[in-house]
């Protein structure tokens, strides 16, 4: 029997991989292509901003959001069962592509590709993680131990323990292609010592490729890595069969009252992304005489907005942040 084809999409809070999602499927060229969406937190979003992009040859049960958690922790009870509803679709699809949280180690995932009812079926084409160029440059993400020992000796309030730094670190070492997004916006010699440090972390005979935005689809499926059968070469931090939790993370959801002045919101946005701990921001927000609800990516201290579709719901705005940030104040910046 000849097994569907699954590429991984792995990659940090806010590093582009939606964005890579989008590009992809618009460029499929007629092929059926299935996706599974994990959020971390309760709201779905990408879902919404991937289902307006997919080819005519996809159809709307295609696509797969799940929320219920980071899918890395919820395998047996949302990721196996999709799985298995896609596999089973007739015509066979031509490919399934995962696009896991920013919060989602990889490799809990590869090994739910040794479960019965889908190692005959599917096999791990490839894991593709997305590097935000903008946030590595920067050192918002460590990928070596000097870096990080580095930020412990600048900042007394960094623990022993690097959640971010560990999360990145094992994301990479399960790479078959590490894609280095934004790289348009950072400075070519600052990119370059940025692509130096990163490969340090990565495994040997892995390529780096640099992205704006938009990679041909070639790139990215294809690479016949059959990655679930070589789980021990991608152990990263947390090692093969360590267990996993999200416990250095939380997330709410803000429902803002409809803006008046879309600036104004922007401002409030980024007001909140500046208190400590918080990490990314996305979603919804309605606009006062507006059919459709404004869409919301904020991160690192940037922040994109566009209009969606009249038809989606504004389900509020998604905060996620390390453990014991202060959410009240969040909150209310968000509520003004």
């Amino acid at each position: 029997m000849t097994r569907v084809p699954v590429t991984v999409v792995t990659g940090f809070l806010g590093a582009g991989k939606t964005t890579l999602l989008r590009a992809l499927l618009t460029r499929s060229k007629g092929r059926r292509i299935a996706v599974i969406v994990n959020e971390f937190g309760d709201a779905g979003f990408d879902g919404t901003l991937i289902g307006d992009c997919v080819d005519p040859a996809c159809v709307h049960d295609d696509i797969v959001e799940l929320t219920n958690g980071c899918i890395c922790c919820t395998v047996a009870d949302e990721f196996l069962p999709a799985m298995e509803k896609l596999l089973s679709r007739q015509p066979a699809l031509d490919a399934i592509v995962i696009e896991t949280s920013g919060l989602a180690l990889p490799q809990p995932l590869l090994k739910a590709f040794s479960w019965p009812s889908v190692k005959t079926r599917a096999t791990v084409d490839g894991v593709v993680t997305v590097v935000d160029a903008v946030a590595l440059a920067e050192g918002r993400v460590a990928c070596d131990e000097a870096a990080i020992a580095e930020q412990r000796a600048a900042d007394a309030s960094v623990g022993h323990d690097d959640p971010i730094g560990e999360l990145f670190e094992d994301q990479l070492a399960c790479a078959d292609l590490v894609v280095l997004a934004k790289s348009d916006l950072v400075a070519p010699a600052a990119l370059q010592a940025a692509e130096n440090r990163l490969r340090a972390g990565m495994r040997p005979g892995v390529r780096v490729v640099r992205s704006h935005g938009d990679l041909d689809p070639a790139a990215l499926i294809g690479l016949v890595a059959e990655a679930e059968s070589d789980l021990a070469a991608r152990a990263g931090h947390h090692g093969e069969h360590e267990e996993h939790d999200h416990d250095d993370f939380e997330s709410f959801i803000v429902v803002p009252p409809a803006t008046t002045a879309v600036e104004t919101m922007r401002a409030n946005v980024l007001a909140a992304l500046r208190h400590d701990g918080v990490l990314r921001i996305k979603g919804h927000v309605r606009v006062a005489g507006k059919p459709a609800p404004l869409v919301v990516q904020a991160v690192g201290g940037r922040i994109n907005t566009a209009f969606a579709r009249p038809d989606v719901a504004a389900g509020g705005l998604v905060v996620i942040g390390l453990k014991g940030f202060d959410g009240g104040a969040v909150r209310r910046i968000l509520e003004a």
